[in-house]
């Protein structure tokens, strides 16, 4: 008796049709980022990753730059997610904030790659406008904190200083100016709780010596 033959599928070639080519390229894209920066990849690169053609990217980004767009977007429903979450965390305003800027620090160590997409990929946003949408969408997650805390332009500008504190730290902690790793991560939130508690507990002073604010759109 002849026993069975086992068959295999054969291996899908370059340019054949893929099933979910769009994420196949933003993952391979987000894989390249990590390795070597948004600005470190072409096109072709994703597209060789991902196994399809160099072609099949058209069909859905008319560029690298809308690729990184694509992944930028991505990155900032992440943080509305998170920062959404964070918040919920305690009914205490000074509390949430901590708690937000934590999760900031826990993004950007989480999500290395969509971090620095967001923060340096250069992007120009009046060419996206779902991406400048999807920026402004982060700022209402933690807003409504802001405001039970202060009011009119100084909730936007108290978001901003905490925002800036934790982002500072983020790049302390890449640099390795926070102290051996593992350790190192929970330092950096541990520090960007305590500034946002700070800073929310000097809110009547700053509010004194702080002008009007504009803030463009993102």
């Amino acid at each position: 008796m002849t026993p069975p033959v086992k068959r295999t599928a054969p291996a899908r070639r370059s340019g054949q049709h893929h099933g979910d080519l769009r994420n196949a390229l933003e993952r391979a894209a987000l894989g390249l980022v990590a390795e070597r920066g948004p600005h470190g990849f072409t096109l072709a690169e994703a597209s060789r990753r991902a196994g399809v053609s160099a072609a099949a990217p058209y069909k859905h980004f008319a560029d690298r730059d809308a690729l990184l767009a694509a992944l930028a977007e991505r990155g900032y429903r992440e943080q509305h997610r998170r920062f959404s979450a964070a918040v919920r965390q305690s009914a205490d305003p000074v509390e949430q904030l901590a708690d937000f800027a934590a999760a900031y620090v826990r993004f950007a160590v989480e999500e290395r790659a969509l971090f620095d997409i967001t923060f340096s990929a250069g992007l120009d946003k009046s060419r996206y406008p779902s991406l400048a949408s999807a920026g402004d969408q982060v700022l209402t997650a933690v807003l409504p904190t802001a405001r039970r805390l202060t009011s009119g332009d100084h909730a936007v500008e108290l978001i901003l200083d905490v925002s800036s504190a934790a982002h500072g730290l983020v790049l302390f902690l890449a640099e390795g100016l926070l102290g051996p790793a593992p350790d190192a991560v929970a330092r950096a939130e541990s520090r960007a709780a305590r500034t946002a508690r700070a800073l929310a507990r000097a809110l009547p002073t700053l509010a004194r010596l702080s002008g009007p604010l504009t803030v463009p759109r993102s």
